[in-house]
């Protein structure tokens, strides 16, 4: 069955993956120096996704609070 044209999403690539390619990963690895020539792909250690924040919209200061 397929999606319908309203209900798809257009920037499907816009957040952040839960899951790495093995490249991506090993170099990832690489930069934190836990990765060497001769480690196998087999048992290669988990690697945290950092998740951008957005970022919170600041509180605007009463004129009470700047006379502080």
């Amino acid at each position: 069955m397929s999606l319908d044209k309203s209900l798809r999403r257009g920037n499907k690539m816009s957040g952040t993956r839960n899951v790495l390619k093995r490249a991506e990963r090993v170099s990832q690895l690489e930069a934190e120096d836990r990765w060497s020539e001769n480690s196998t792909i087999l048992g290669m250690p988990k690697v945290r996704v950092k998740r951008t924040v957005i970022g919170k919209k600041k509180k605007k200061k009463t004129k009470e609070e700047e006379d502080d």
